[in-house]
């Protein structure tokens, strides 16, 4: 039968998936990190800082291998969800280019729109001003605000194989009157970060470690997790497979 979508329900079921499928996700996180970390470290030795087309290159580089292993991760995650009954190939979780080039299109279009704002509105205002610090606050909220509506393009780039354009599209469509309780969802989340914050202040490396690690992978999941659940809203249909089998 169709069930509403819940809050405490839906954050029960991520965690039920991180800890059946905790090796397989760990293992993943951990190469992901270890690509991640020796790319970034290869740009920071060897692209000499001032010469601002080779500094492109390099962001587009680290750009795409972030669109990778994000992307890989969604579909990792995906799989692991809907093979529950059945064993998958490690061919099925790697993510096609055409998501990676989407991936990288709505982060572009996202920095467009903040360089725009900081440029044009931000840069034309004095700073001892209050119409700077109003102008600033009110970016930072309606910067959260978008976030919100648009935080599910990648489910839709690897569930629906969706262009950029369209993909931030269905998501301000899947999020609408919804926004508070995906606010709810993700204050457990909050708080994990901001024990992260202070663990950094203590122990920098252990606490990004363990962002990468352990946080990073149970955000997403619990992000495909509302995905289905609000997909399911809409359609109006079983999102329960087991009552289905």
């Amino acid at each position: 039968m169709y069930h509403p979508f819940s809050v405490a329900e839906t954050l029960k079921t991520a965690w039920d998936i991180f800890k059946k499928n905790f090796i397989t996700i760990i293992v993943y996180s951990l190469i992901t990190f270890a690509i991640t970390f020796v790319v970034g470290l290869l740009i920071a030795i060897l692209v000499p800082s001032g010469n601002f087309y080779v500094e492109m290159v390099a962001s587009f580089i680290f750009l795409f291998i972030q669109g990778y292993t994000t992307l890989g991760l969604y579909k990792l995650i995906f799989t692991v969800i809907d093979s529950e009954y059945y064993e998958f190939e490690i061919k099925q979780v790697l993510p096609h280019i055409t998501m990676i080039l989407s991936y990288i299109a709505v982060a572009l279009i996202i920095g467009f729109v903040i360089a725009t704002y900081n440029i044009f509105i931000l840069s034309k205002l004095d700073k001892d001003f209050i119409w700077y610090k109003l102008a600033d606050y009110s970016g930072v909220v309606i910067g959260i605000y978008a976030t919100i509506r648009i935080m599910f393009f990648n489910s839709f780039v690897v569930d629906d194989r969706s262009g950029p354009i369209e993909s931030l599209k269905q998501s301000i469509s899947l999020t609408k009157g919804n926004v508070i309780k995906i606010i709810e969802a993700m204050g457990l989340i909050i708080i994990i970060i901001v024990l992260l914050v202070l663990l950094y202040f203590v122990l920098a490396p252990l606490a990004i470690f363990l962002f990468f690690i352990l946080v990073y992978p149970f955000v997403n999941i619990l992000l495909i997790e509302i995905y289905r659940k609000l997909v399911y809203s809409h359609q109006d249909v079983d999102d329960d497979v087991t009552e289905t089998v």
